[in-house]
C-alpha cells in the first residue's frame, strides 16, 4: 500500500571523520512495530561485520524511542506506535532526528525519519450546538462568525470545506487565517422577517480533503430579535500586540474598542473572545464591558510564537461585529542549554595518540535566535579539548600525551553556555579513566646493595631481600626477581644462593668459608609480567663476616714424632736471653687472628718467660747446673669468642755445644720410644690371648653338650646281639645272649641332591611286611604318620623282592659312626613289627642298621634299614 511504503534520502556530508553522513527516510504514521524504516548498512555504504565489530547503536534525546536498529541484518525498523499529531502537532513536515553511533573508529551518522501524515481524524466542533441572536433588522451582508472546526491532520487530510444547510437568508464564506487554519461566516443575503420566522435551525458541516473523507457537524439555532438599527462597529480590524514570554498571569496584553450609534440599550456593546481558536480562552481573558485583554494562560514562546484572538462586539440588540487581535511572543533565554551524551568511552588507553576521540556530545538550546545559540568549553585545565564538527555536535579528544602513573583518571566537565542576556549554561561531567600500558620498567631504590652474612651458615638461610616498583598497574606491575648467571671464582653464582621469584629473597645454598672466600658479587633482575616485558637490574655484594672457626697454628718450633727438636742455651746466657721465639698464624681475620702467648707447663717456671704478643722465649734469671734439660708448653690462644688454642712444646738443653744437646736429649727419646713400643705389644698379647680362651671354653661346652645327647639316645637299650653271627648283625629273636659291643655302619651323604640315592617329596612313614609264606611278594603300605611326631608307631618289615637286592652302591663318601648299642628300635616276631623307641633327630642326612631274620627253612635273610629325613626319603632301597 501506499501508506506503508518507505523512501529515503542520503547526503554525504563528509565534513570530517566523525560526521561521516546523514540519510533522511520517509514513513507514513500509524505503522506496526517491526515494520521496515529503511536499510542503513546498504544506504550508508556500511559492512553487517562493521556494525557488529563497532557496537552500532542509537542515541536519542528523547525519552521515546521509535525505531530499532537490527545490526545483524542492517536494517531500520519501528519499535513504538508514530502518531505524527502527537509528535509534532499542526507543525510540517513532521520528523525527529537521531544518531548511530559506531565505535573503533568512532563514527556519527545523522538519521531523520519524515513522518507522512495520514487521514485518521475527522473535523470536530467544541461545542455541538451553537445559539445566536440576530435582529430583524439587520441588513443584507451582514457577517456572522461560526464557530471553527479542529482537524489535527495536514495537508490533504486536513479541513477544507464548511457546507451549511440550504436556507433563504444565510449563506456560507470561508476564510484562513494566518496560520492557514480555515474558518466559516454567515453572511445574510435576505432580509430576515421575525413575524414568519422567529427562529431559525441550521447545521454547519466540516469536511477533511482525505481518502475516505470524514467530517464533522454542528448544530446552530438563531432567535431573529426586533429591529435594531446600527450594528456595533470596531475602530481597527486587526489589532496587533507584542509580549514577552513567562511574564505573569493578568498582564495587560491591549484593549479593544467598538461604537454603537444607537442610543439606549441599543446601543450598549459587550466584548467576547471568539471560539474561532482553541484553547485561546484558557491563555486571554477580555473585559466585556471595557474590550481590556489581559493575560490568564502561561506563555511559551518555544510552543507558540504567535496567537490571533477572534474578538466579538455585540450590541443589546444581537447585532455583532468582529475583530482579530494579534499577539506576538517576544523569546526569552529562560531555557538552559541541554548536554546530551552521544558516546562515551571509558578507559581510555594511556598511550592512545593526540586527537583520540574519546566522546560524542550534543547540545541543544530550545531558545531562538542568539538565545539558542550554544558554545561548549571544558571548565578545567586538562589535557583534552573540545571541538565542533556540525552545529550543536561537539567531539570530545585527547590534546596531551596521557600518563596514567601521574593521572590515572579525570573529571571531565563540559560546559555550555548559550548566547541571550543574560547568558545561561549548564553542565555535565564525565569520568574518565586511563587504562595501563607497560611503559615502566621496575625500579630499584638503589642500584648496588651490600649485606653481610656469618661464614658457617645453615643452607637456606635468608640473606638480604631485594624490592623493586612498578608505577604500573596490575599485570603489568607484577614483578618477579631472576638471578642472573655470573661467576663466583669459576663457579656460578647459582651455586651459592638463590632468589625468590616473587619476595625477592635472597637464600644462601651453602655453607660459607670466610678462609675460602671473602665476598662476591651476584645480579637479580626485577621483570614485570606485561607484554613487551621489561626490566631493570641490580647489583648485590655479599660480604662473608668471620667466625673463630680456626685454632691458631704453629709454624715454629716444628712439632713432628720422629724427630726431637730442642733449644740450646748457653750457661753463660744473661736474664732476658731470647731462647727461641714460637711462631704461630691464625687464618680467620680481626680479632679472631689476634694471638696471645702464655706458659702453661714448665719444669721450672721462674726460669723462663714467653712474650704476652710475641711469643718470645727468654730467661728470668741465670741457668744453672740443675737446669740442663727443660721441656715448656706454650699455649697460643687467638681473641675470638669463644677463643681457640694450640699448645706446643719446646725442648730447652743448657749447653755450649750442640752434641751435648744430643747426648743430653738421645736417652729420652730412646726412652720415649721404648715405652710407646711396650705399650703396644702388651695391648696385643693381651687381644690374642683372650681370643684363645673364649675359643677353648666353646669348643669344651659344644663337646660335653654333644656327648650328653649321645647318652641319652643310647640309655635304656637292651637289644641283644647274638656273638655267633657276623658282625653288624643283631639278634631278633629276643634271647639276650650277647653281651657286646658290635659295630654298626651310619652313613651320611654331603651331597645327597648329587649322590646315586634318589629322594622323593617329603611322604608318610613307610612300613615293611615281612611275607612269612616266602612268595617273594611285597605289600606296600601308606600310613600318613611321621616316625619323628610318633615314636612308637611300628615299622613293618617285609621280605623285599630279589631284583630289588642288587649290588648298587647306596651313598658315596660314607662317613661311619660308632654306636655303642642299639636301643632305638625292638623287633615283635609274631608280627614282625619294628617298633621305634624314641623319635629320631637327625644329625646326618642317613642313617642306616641291618637286621638278619631266620624265617623257617629259608637261609638267613639280611635286611638294611635306612632312616633318613622325612623330606629326603630314598626311593630305592638296596636289600
Amino acid at each position: 500500500p501506499a501508506q506503508c511504503s518507505s523512501t529515503f534520502l542520503v547526503f554525504l556530508l563528509y565534513l570530517s571523520h566523525i560526521i561521516s553522513g546523514q540519510i533522511r527516510y520517509s514513513i507514513p504514521e500509524e505503522m506496526k512495530k517491526g515494520s521496515l524504516i529503511g536499510n542503513v548498512a546498504q544506504d550508508l555504504g556500511l559492512d553487517l561485520k562493521r556494525l557488529r565489530a563497532g557496537r552500532a547503536r542509537i542515541v536519542t534525546g528523547e525519552s521515546i524511542q521509535y525505531t530499532e536498529l537490527k545490526t545483524d541484518k542492517g536494517i531500520l525498523v519501528v519499535s513504538e506506535r508514530i502518531d505524527r499529531e502527537q509528535l509534532c502537532g499542526d507543525v510540517t513536515p513532521c520528523s525527529f532526528s537521531f544518531e548511530m553511533i559506531l565505535e573503533n573508529p568512532m563514527e556519527l551518522h545523522l538519521v531523520t525519519v519524515e513522518i507522512l501524515d495520514v487521514n485518521d481524524n475527522a473535523p470536530t466542533f467544541q461545542q455541538n450546538d451553537l445559539e445566536m441572536k440576530i435582529s430583524e433588522s439587520a441588513s443584507v451582508g451582514a457577517r456572522f462568525t461560526l464557530a471553527t472546526a479542529d482537524d489535527p491532520d495536514v495537508g490533504s487530510n486536513a479541513l477544507q470545506n464548511y457546507i451549511l444547510t440550504p436556507n433563504d437568508n444565510f449563506v456560507v464564506k470561508q476564510h484562513s487565517n494566518a496560520h492557514g487554519k480555515r474558518y466559516a461566516e454567515m453572511v445574510l443575503q435576505k432580509p430576515l422577517d421575525r413575524e414568519e420566522h422567529p427562529r431559525l435551525s441550521l447545521k454547519l458541516i466540516a469536511v477533511d480533503g482525505g481518502n475516505p473523507q470524514r467530517s464533522g457537524t454542528v448544530n446552530i439555532e438563531i432567535t431573529i430579535l426586533d429591529a435594531n438599527d446600527n450594528a456595533p462597529v470596531f475602530n481597527q480590524s486587526v489589532y496587533r500586540a507584542t509580549v514577552m514570554e513567562n511574564v505573569p498571569k493578568g498582564t495587560y496584553i491591549i484593549t479593544v474598542n467598538a461604537t454603537d450609534t444607537d442610543s439606549g440599550l441599543n446601543g450598549l456593546v459587550h466584548y467576547s473572545i471568539s471560539k474561532m481558536q482553541n484553547n485561546v480562552d484558557n491563555v486571554f481573558d477580555i473585559d466585556k464591558n471595557t474590550g481590556f485583554i489581559s493575560l490568564v494562560g502561561q506563555l511559551d514562546y518555544e510552543k507558540d510564537k504567535k496567537y490571533e484572538v477572534s474578538i466579538e462586539a455585540t450590541d443589546q440588540g444581537g447585532l455583532t461585529d468582529s475583530s482579530k487581535v494579534v499577539v506576538d511572543v517576544i523569546d526569552v533565554n529562560d531555557n538552559a542549554p541541554v548536554i546530551s551524551v552521544m558516546s562515551f568511552t571509558s578507559p581510555v588507553s594511556e598511550d592512545s595518540p593526540l586527537g583520540t576521540t574519546i566522546g560524542i556530545i550534543h547540545v541543544k538550546d530550545l531558545d531562538s535566535g542568539e538565545n539558542g545559540q550554544v558554545s561548549c568549553s571544558l571548565a578545567q585545565n586538562i589535557p583534552f579539548n573540545i571541538k565542533s564538527n556540525l552545529r550543536n555536535y561537539y567531539t570530545l579528544v585527547t590534546d596531551a600525551v596521557l600518563d596514567r602513573e601521574s593521572v590515572s583518571e579525570y573529571n571531565i566537565t563540559v560546559v555550555g553556555t548559550d548566547s541571550g542576556s543574560p547568558s545561561l549554561s549548564s553542565k555535565k561531567t564525565f569520568h574518565l579513566k586511563v587504562s595501563d600500558v607497560n611503559d615502566n620498567a621496575p625500579v630499584f631504590p638503589h642500584g648496588v646493595y651490600n649485606s653481610y652474612i656469618a661464614e658457617n651458615n645453615s643452607p637456606g638461610v635468608s640473606i638480604f631481600t631485594v624490592r623493586a616498583k612498578d608505577t604500573d598497574s596490575n599485570q603489568n606491575a607484577r614483578i618477579s626477581y631472576i638471578l642472573e648467571d655470573t661467576d663466583v671464582s669459576g663457579t656460578p653464582v647459582s651455586v651459592y644462593v638463590s632468589v625468590n621469584a616473587e619476595s625477592g629473597v635472597i637464600h644462601a645454598l651453602r655453607s660459607f668459608d670466610y678462609e675460602q672466600i671473602k665476598q662476591f658479587k651476584l645480579v637479580v633482575k626485577a621483570q614485570d609480567g606485561g607484554s613487551p616485558q621489561l626490566s631493570s637490574n641490580v647489583s648485590v655484594t655479599i660480604f662473608i663476616q668471620d667466625q673463630n672457626d680456626n685454632a691458631p697454628q704453629v709454624l715454629y718450633p716444628v712439632q713432628t714424632s720422629s724427630s726431637l727438636v730442642a733449644e740450646m742455651v748457653p750457661r753463660s746466657a744473661d736474664v732476658g736471653y731470647l731462647v727461641t721465639k714460637v711462631v704461630a698464624v691464625d687464618v680467620d681475620s680481626g680479632q679472631n687472628a689476634w694471638l696471645s702467648y702464655k706458659l702453661q707447663k714448665a719444669a721450672d717456671r721462674a726460669l723462663f718467660e714467653v712474650g704476652l704478643q710475641n711469643g718470645e722465649i727468654r730467661t728470668i734469671r741465670q741457668v744453672n747446673d740443675k737446669d740442663v734439660k727443660q721441656r715448656l708448653t706454650v699455649v697460643v690462644e687467638d681473641n675470638g669468642q669463644p677463643s681457640r688454642s694450640a699448645t706446643v712444646n719446646v725442648n730447652v738443653a743448657v749447653a755450649d755445644s750442640f752434641p751435648e744437646v744430643l747426648s743430653e736429649f738421645t736417652d729420652f727419646t730412646h726412652d720415649k720410644e721404648y715405652n710407646d713400643n711396650l705399650t703396644f705389644y702388651l695391648v696385643l698379647a693381651l687381644a690374642v690371648v683372650s681370643f684363645l680362651f673364649i675359643t677353648c671354653l666353646v669348643v669344651i661346652i659344644s663337646v660335653k653338650i654333644y656327648r650328653w645327647r649321645q647318652s641319652r639316645i643310647l640309655y635304656h637299650s637292651n637289644l641283644p646281639v647274638i656273638p655267633y653271627y657276623p658282625p653288624r648283625y643283631a639278634d631278633t629273636l629276643g634271647t639276650g645272649t650277647l653281651q657286646h659291643v658290635y659295630n654298626y655302619e651310619v652313613c651320611r651323604t654331603t651331597d645327597s641332591r648329587k649322590s646315586d640315592c634318589q629322594f622323593a617329596r617329603p611322604c608318610s612313614q613307610n612300613v615293611l611286611i615281612m611275607d612269612p609264606s616266602s612268595t617273594g611278594t611285597m605289600k606296600r603300605m601308606q600310613n600318613e604318620q611321621n616316625i619323628l611326631d610318633e615314636p612308637d608307631s611300628p615299622l613293618e618289615v617285609s621280605l623285599l623282592d630279589t631284583t630289588l637286592c642288587g649290588h648298587r652302591k647306596f651313598c658315596h663318601d660314607c662317613n661311619r659312626v660308632l654306636i655303642r648299642s642299639l636301643t632305638l628300635f625292638s623287633l615283635i616276631p609274631t608280627t614282625l613289627y619294628l617298633l621305634s623307641h624314641y623319635g629320631v633327630a637327625f644329625k646326618v642326612d642317613c642313617f642306616s642298621f641291618q637286621i638278619t631274620l631266620n624265617i623257617g627253612i629259608l637261609p638267613y635273610c639280611s635286611i638294611m634299614v635306612w632312616m633318613v629325613d622325612p623330606w629326603k626319603i630314598f626311593t630305592h632301597v638296596p636289600i
